[in-house]
């Protein structure tokens, strides 16, 4: 799918049968084509994500291939554009490369000259965005706030989905099971997001008795209800220009479902016992244990407002299907024990290492983490007192050799980079590693030093 998108060409040019041949020639090569003639319908599709390559003809009507140049620039500057002109000179391509080209080439061009340049401004596109991505993923490692660790496939998916979705104005939902850490990426995605400077309110909805979660949710004025003796803001007010964390959203009552859902496409509260309408910019991540679609049809959770918050959808994976994060999440939590309770990190033998990764973790994050701080201030012996579970261990669920030489050698790479806080020449040390093998064997396992940091 990834290499479908970085093939992709829009070529412009007011001459149909050029377009048509350039068309024939790239589509005959495996790639994506699509032809314009007016500048505008060509801009309008680029953005500064798109990964592929524009190639234009210089001399047109309205809009040249100059001038189309100066406006792609505008939407992003690193987006390759290849000029055509049957006119060409050597000033006009000085010009042309001067101003930002990526090549200019002359009509009648050979073709396996225009494709071979092509190719070569696609891999420099995919360099950019992919240093881009990098670049974010740093900054956001880097910024203060919480952190979502882990480098197992699902949990690097999800990052993934939250930073393309972390300034969007858009709603949330979170699924997940107890003690996943739901509230933890709700805050993720404010602390790093644009509304980071203003607040974060979180409300568990099943927790507020049902006769005053209007009231805390809307606020109310003076005298709306008996002992309502002066003006109270609620948590969609006091959010306004953050964020509003619902949790366990299913335990909303079906009257103010409705209520909330007109909130919500409408953007505006009416405290209770009010009548003027307050304006909102509040970004609302709800986030639920259960299936609401589910719910929706035994009647007990309203679509409407199910398809309204499930604009976008952050699955987070149970521990147990992430289960090689365990030594770094336990390593983790050990550490922030051990600097809160003032006692010593002692490592963990082998064999309660191995019950970490045998354990299929029925409480999730919440329950390692108690564990961790068991272990820290009780001991090893009297903190792993839990039983393995008894539908068979990892390591003897179907996994070879290979696979089990694998996970344990990430293993020992992930705990020598937590020891030594993502510092490679103490990780070298520790594991007796040149640079070179240490680096490969992180590349294979996709391990980043800022990680452990």
């Amino acid at each position: 799918m990834e290499s479908e998108r970085l093939k992709t060409v829009f070529v412009i040019d007011d001459e149909e049968h050029i377009r048509s041949a350039i068309e024939q020639l790239f589509e005959l090569q495996g790639f994506e084509v699509t032809t314009f003639s007016e500048a505008s319908q060509l801009l309008e599709q680029l953005s500064d994500t798109w990964a592929g390559v524009v190639i234009s003809d210089i001399n047109m009507p309205k809009v040249d291939g100059h001038q189309l140049m100066e406006k792609v620039k505008v939407i992003d500057l690193a987006i390759p554009t290849i000029l055509l002109t049957g006119f060409g000179d050597i000033s006009m391509a000085v010009k042309a490369m001067r101003n930002g080209a990526y090549d200019f080439i002359e009509k009648p061009f050979n073709n396996d000259d225009l494709v071979d340049t092509v190719n070569r401004a696609l891999e420099n596109r995919s360099l950019v965005l992919e240093n881009r991505k990098l670049k974010k993923e740093i900054e956001t490692h880097c910024l203060p706030g919480p952190r979502i660790l882990g480098n197992s496939a699902n949990i690097v998916q999800m990052r993934n989905i939250l930073n393309q979705v972390m300034d969007a104005p858009a709603d949330i939902l979170i699924d997940g099971e107890t003690g996943t850490g739901k509230e933890l990426v709700a805050r993720y995605l404010h602390d790093h997001s644009i509304r980071r400077e203003s607040n974060f309110v979180a409300l568990n909805c099943g927790a507020i008795p049902e006769h005053i979660i209007e009231s805390e949710l809307f606020g109310a004025e003076q005298g709306a209800y008996t002992g309502a003796d002066k003006k109270r803001i609620g948590k969609f007010e006091y959010a306004n220009g953050g964020t509003l964390f619902l949790d366990e959203i299913e335990s909303t009552p079906m009257a103010l479902q409705i209520k909330l859902l007109r909130v919500l496409e409408e953007r505006k509260i009416v405290r209770l016992g009010g009548n003027e309408g307050i304006e909102l910019d509040v970004r609302v991540i709800a986030a639920t244990k259960v299936d609401l679609l589910e719910l929706c049809e035994e009647g007990l959770f309203r679509k409407d407002l199910y398809y309204r918050l499930n604009l976008v959808k952050v699955d987070i994976p149970p521990l147990r299907e992430r289960i090689e994060d365990v030594p770094l999440l336990f390593l983790h939590f050990a550490r922030i024990a051990s600097a809160r309770y003032k006692k010593e990190l002692i490592p963990l033998s082998q064999e309660h290492k191995a019950q970490l990764l045998s354990y299929e973790w029925p409480g999730n994050v919440r329950e390692l983490r108690n564990l961790a701080e068991r272990y820290i201030l009780l001991g090893e012996s009297a903190a792993f007192n839990f039983k393995e579970n008894t539908h068979a261990s990892l390591m003897n669920n179907g996994m070879g050799l290979t696979k089990r030489v694998e996970f344990f050698e990430k293993f020992m790479i992930e705990e020598a980079l937590a020891n030594n806080e993502g510092c490679i020449k103490d990780t070298m040390k520790e594991l007796k590693l040149a640079r070179k093998t240490l680096y490969d064997k992180m590349k294979k396992y996709e391990l980043e030093r800022t990680t452990y940091q």
